[in-house]
């Protein structure tokens, strides 16, 4: 779906940051609303959904445990 979001998870990408995290929601928010920016009544909405979707990828990312893989999360 979103080919700009790419994979956030040990080993793959190593150190993952909360920019990366949040680059990612900003992308996903954009692709399902269809606004690359959304309009100024659309923005706190936006906004809200990114935050909401960075959440839930950082609770994902810090749940995951990869089979053979010695990696961590702090």
């Amino acid at each position: 779906m979103c080919r700009s979001i790419k994979t956030l998870r040990p080993p793959v990408t190593p150190e993952v940051t909360e920019e990366d995290i949040r680059a990612a929601a900003v992308q996903y928010v954009r692709k399902v609303s269809g606004f690359r920016a959304p309009a100024a009544h659309n923005r706190e909405v936006f906004d809200h959904a990114v935050d909401g979707v960075a959440a839930a990828t950082r609770e994902l990312l810090d749940g995951l445990r990869v089979r053979g893989s010695t990696a961590t999360r702090p």
